[in-house]
């Protein structure tokens, strides 16, 4: 989709696993864009890992944190924003996301979002001590409705790898289908 300039910022939303930051990274070098991963935002900004933060401070302070990193991204100007997977359980959030950008949810099976994590599912901290496949079916259920209420339209990512997801995301954009 080469031309194609979205209106509005890209926000990848969905499960641990989906390939957001992947994606989000192809599209900004197609695009030429800004891009911004809100969980690499937060381990650079507070200095330790994701699962570091989540033990230390907990999650609702993560959540709340997750929310203002996604103000600051788009008021910085991001125009691809991989989202953090619980980014829709705040409310804000969710207002934010659906007024001021395009949102995709990366749909992934929770056994292909297990098997993508694989032996990095120890610094998940939502997958930590968990059967990683359940845990994420456990979330999915969860947070589908809320994938949902938020997304522009579904991109189903299992068995495909981030250059092919993004084509098919900048086509749907474009008006060209998924």
């Amino acid at each position: 989709m080469r031309g194609f300039v979205p209106d509005r910022p890209i926000a990848l939303v969905g499960l641990m696993g989906a390939g957001k930051s992947a994606v989000a990274r192809v599209l900004g070098e197609r695009l030429g864009a800004v891009t911004a991963d809100l969980d690499a935002m937060l381990e650079a900004e507070e200095g330790g890992t994701v699962a570091e933060l989540f033990a230390r401070a907990g999650e609702p302070w993560f959540r709340r944190r997750e929310a203002e990193l996604l103000e600051q991204a788009l008021a910085a100007g991001a125009r691809v924003l991989a989202c953090g997977g619980g980014v829709v359980l705040d409310p804000g959030s969710r207002v934010r996301l659906r007024e001021r950008c395009r949102v995709v949810w990366l749909e992934v099976a929770p056994d292909e979002a297990a098997r993508r994590v694989g032996a990095g599912a120890a610094s998940r901290p939502l997958l930590a001590g968990a059967d990683p496949r359940a845990r994420l079916e456990a979330l999915l259920a969860e947070r589908a409705a809320l994938y949902a209420e938020v997304a522009e339209f579904r991109m189903p990512t299992d068995g495909r790898g981030p250059e092919a997801v993004a084509e098919a995301v900048l086509a749907a954009l474009a008006g060209g289908g998924a």
